[in-house]
């Protein structure tokens, strides 16, 4: 599978509206997407123990979407086999009085992984280049000092968020980020089953709805943030999520293609240690 396919380029502009969320590469049919997506999690659960072994590197997968795009499903299906010991998901949802009384990325920089781990945002600080557009209203809780304009605050932040991912990637932290790609059919679809299921009942709210109404402006806004934040180091991925199964299956690709690139080996002992291991060893067959 060819994942460059899904990147974003940092050298030149893109039109979000010609990808195509339907798309599903060289598949044939969906049991050769799982097929391989099995696969890759068994990769995943080896690579994710050496990067948790070595210490060296922290992976931050950051997922944003509009509503019903698949997040949830994403995390669920493709980190199903890594130790919940060396990953953690937060989903950041508005923001609380507290994290409204710090800076923008503050909630984010406290929540990125450590070292050997796996770290999920789904949704992240891009919320306040795509939410806050759409609805400005919303940095009126921010506190912020004056500024010259919306369009001037939000070309700032682009340039803030690279400046930040640069920080993340120098101290070791590297970032995938994703956006799940889904057609207003698609994403419509969804709302109507969550609807006519009732085990389904509880994942609708109205907001999502109300905010379908904002479509193009969120397509306008994801659109601006490729174009100014996917960078050499730190590039988006728009990945096609109409087909769930295709979706689940060329993140899995790309994140283990990530851990490979990091070419991590379990840590060497010392001689001094491996000496007390042997001596431990023979104590434990004399028994």
């Amino acid at each position: 599978m060819e994942s460059e396919h899904f990147l974003v380029p940092y050298n030149k502009k893109i039109d979000l509206r010609s990808y195509d969320p339907g798309y599903t590469g060289d598949f044939k049919h969906k049991k050769e997407a799982k097929k391989k997506l099995q696969d890759d999690i068994k990769k995943l659960i080896q690579l994710q123990d050496v990067l948790y072994a070595s210490n060296t590197y922290g992976l931050l997968i950051i997922i944003q979407a509009l509503d019903a795009a698949g997040k949830d499903s994403v995390i669920k299906h493709v980190m199903s086999g890594v130790n919940p010991q060396g990953c953690q998901v937060l989903s950041f949802k508005a923001p609380s009085t507290e994290e409204l009384n710090h800076d923008y990325l503050w909630r984010c920089l406290k929540s990125t992984p450590e070292k050997g781990k796996i770290g999920i945002f789904n949704r992240s600080y891009y919320e306040e280049v795509l939410i806050t557009r759409v609805h400005p209203d919303l940095l009126d809780k921010e506190k912020l000092p004056p500024y010259k304009d919306l369009q001037s605050l939000i070309t700032e932040r682009f340039e803030e968020i690279n400046h930040f991912e640069k920080y993340l990637i120098k101290n070791g932290i590297i970032l995938l980020k994703f956006f799940l790609n889904v057609s207003k059919k698609e994403q419509k679809d969804r709302f109507l089953k969550r609807i006519n299921l009732p085990e389904k009942n509880w994942k609708f709210s109205l907001t999502d709805v109300k905010e379908r109404a904002h479509w193009e402006d969120y397509i306008n806004a994801f659109e601006d943030v490729f174009n100014n934040t996917s960078t050499k180091n730190a590039p988006w991925h728009i990945i096609p999520a109409d087909n769930k199964w295709f979706t689940h299956t060329v993140i899995a690709d790309i994140i283990v293609k990530k851990l490979k690139e990091l070419n991590l080996k379990y840590p060497e002992v010392s001689e001094e240690h491996r000496k007390e291991i042997m001596k431990v060893k023979e104590i434990l067959e004399g028994e």
